[in-house]
């Protein structure tokens, strides 16, 4: 009896105990848990949404921040869900025509694919608000956060930087990370490293309910990707220099470039006429492209490096090398200049009558004769040779978009073009001497020709980007600098920079006029024929300092000019003085000394 009343009591228990615990089951699954459950019930489909990364910082070589981020917002319609008869609302909240509206949607759909599509971008924060106030009657529209390119700069750099604009159908076809309305940028540093500054998108999975909206998370967010920012950049770029290159040359049509000789960093790199990037950061991108591409100037090139110039007599310090290391000449061979040369029944003059000059005086007072004579014992191979061996005719692979090679006229591009060198025009050779006829340069290529000169006889590829700090690791890489070694006798070199050092430092050098006293710079002038007839000349000047363990090479182009002693040498010496830190009155120069090249 008492066994049976012990069951009993037994089973009481377990059965009171059964019912707590799924009663406890049932309100926790329908109290606790239940809006979880009903949501996901309601439930019709698991998109991905994308989580955009910041992109990457801009610094310049000292740590000052140029180019950053800023958050946006953009409204975004996911096409699949989207209320086509609420786009009016959707138009009157924006301020904007509802049939304009309808196009773009229509139109994403017909020439990508249904899903999320950016309608408008850098919405106001009181648009935000009124489109999250009629968000229940607005399925399939979101506001999601960007970042948006702002720029602290002194200088433009406009040609340095570039700038980022939405991806275009081909773009997209090319490269399946960019997905519609994704920006990507189109020129300078921000096309060439866009990889590294664009970052890695994050994926966040939403579940999709019957009415069209989004749920806040799917699995809690345990199945998302977490995003991860682009990297940052570190210039090369001294900015001061940058700044004080832009304004010399401010209203001209030209380039410079400043490059350390010691590792092919650029310290400075213009380009003028330039353009204010903020121009094609914002809304009016279209309208403001438009306008810069139409202007006759052509801002938007980048004369720096697309630009192709015939060198002048920017060119004979290559000849004079080539002339040494052939064994053409030596340092005290010479050549008559009576100030001309006749050569089959044509006279090509020389800037004045030299007498008899060896390499020396021929490159201070930049005699034609002297390196007429040159190219005709040298012969175009000679001298092709050794134009490739500075890098003219192809790429320097410098760190920027569409870069030009340049064009040195070898015996194949001769033979090409005129059947055979007998054929070529007589006094094809004599050109070639003083960097006319076919030839044409860029100036980078001029930069990492004269920075070779002054190093000892390494070409070193110019980069603008020093180093890249990884956002995820923290960790900054330098660059990686690639170099040759040209191969060349030292004492070949030495002579070529005495006679640079005599073009500026001694009387009756081209450049004497724009000496700086306490600093050895050695240079070369130049006067370029301009490729339209009637046009002005164009006017060059290339040099670096000091003499000995140089810091700095430098190559400055005006178009249209004239004298390369006039106008381009000038401007050199103030950006050697600013980088220099010499304190002098800016120099004026009399138009009295200033002697042809």
């Amino acid at each position: 009896m008492e066994d049976t009343k012990l069951k009993f009591k037994l089973f009481i228990f377990i059965s009171i105990l059964f019912c707590a615990v799924f009663i406890g089951r049932l309100a926790y699954l329908q109290i606790l848990k239940g809006s979880v459950y009903k949501l996901k019930s309601e439930t019709q489909a698991i998109k991905t949404q994308i989580v955009y990364p910041f992109r990457g910082n801009i610094y310049d070589r000292d740590g000052n921040l140029l180019v950053y981020n800023v958050p946006s917002f953009s409204l975004q319609i996911f096409t699949e869900n989207f209320r086509l008869d609420r786009a009016n609302l959707l138009a009157k909240i924006l301020g904007t025509d509802s049939l304009g509206l309808y196009n773009i949607i229509f139109q994403n759909i017909l020439n990508y694919r249904y899903g999320d599509v950016k309608i408008l971008r850098d919405l106001d924060y009181e648009t935000v608000q009124k489109i999250q106030e009629y968000s229940y009657l607005l399925p399939g529209v979101e506001i999601i956060v960007e970042s948006k390119r702002m720029y602290n700069l002194s200088a433009k750099m406009s040609h340095i930087i570039g700038y980022i604009q939405e991806v275009s159908q081909d773009e997209i076809k090319q490269e399946t990370y960019y997905n519609l309305g994704d920006f990507i940028g189109k020129s300078g540093i921000e096309k060439y490293y866009e990889m590294e500054l664009r970052g890695q998108k994050g994926r966040r999975y939403v579940g999709i309910l019957g009415a069209g909206y989004k749920t806040e998370k799917f699995n809690e967010g345990k199945s998302d990707v977490p995003v991860k920012n682009g990297d940052d950049l570190v210039l090369s770029i001294d900015l001061k220099l940058q700044a004080k290159a832009e304004e010399l040359l401010e209203g001209k049509r030209g380039a410079c470039v400043a490059i350390d000789p010691n590792n092919g960093e650029i310290l400075a790199l213009v380009s003028k006429p330039d353009y204010d990037i903020t121009l094609l950061s914002g809304k009016d991108f279209k309208n403001n492209y438009l306008q810069l591409i139409n202007q006759k100037d052509k801002p938007l090139i980048n004369r720096a490096i697309q630009s192709r110039y015939p060198p002048g007599s920017t060119w004979k310090p290559l000849m004079a090398i080539a002339g040494l290391e052939e064994g053409i000449i030596t340092e005290n061979s010479t050549f008559y200049c009576g100030g001309q040369l006749v050569f089959g029944d044509r006279p090509f003059g020389c800037h004045g009558a030299h007498g008899n000059v060896n390499v020396y005086r021929a490159i201070q007072a930049s005699c034609n004769v002297f390196f007429y004579q040159l190219a005709l014992k040298l012969q175009l191979e000679r001298i092709s040779k050794w134009a490739k061996e500075f890098g003219f005719g192809k790429r320097t692979g410098i760190d920027l978009p569409f870069e030009n090679a340049g064009v040195f006229p070898t015996l194949d591009y001769v033979n090409k073009k005129f059947g055979n060198l007998e054929k070529a025009p007589k006094g094809l050779l004599l050109n070639y001497g003083i960097g006319q006829g076919e030839i044409s340069v860029t100036p980078i290529q001029m930069a990492v020709y004269v920075a070779a000169i002054a190093n000892g006889g390494r070409l070193f590829t110019p980069h603008i980007v020093r180093s890249i700090k990884n956002s995820l690791l923290n960790q900054t890489t330098l660059m990686n600098v690639e170099s040759r070694k040209i191969n060349i006798n030292p004492r070949t070199l030495e002579i070529v920079k005495k006679a640079m050092f005599d073009v500026v430092n001694l009387p009756g050098g081209t450049a004497f006029g724009i000496r700086i006293p306490g600093l050895e710079v050695c240079g070369k002038t130049g006067t370029a024929q301009a490729s339209q007839p009637g046009q002005r000349d164009h006017s060059w000047f290339v040099c670096f300092a000091p003499k000995e363990n140089p810091k700095i090479a430098l190559v400055v182009i005006v178009e249209n000019a004239g004298f390369g002693a006039a106008v381009a040498a000038p401007i050199a010496r103030e950006l050697l003085k600013d980088f220099f830190g010499i304190k002098e009155p800016l120099v004026k120069v009399d138009s009295l000394n200033i002697l042809p090249d």
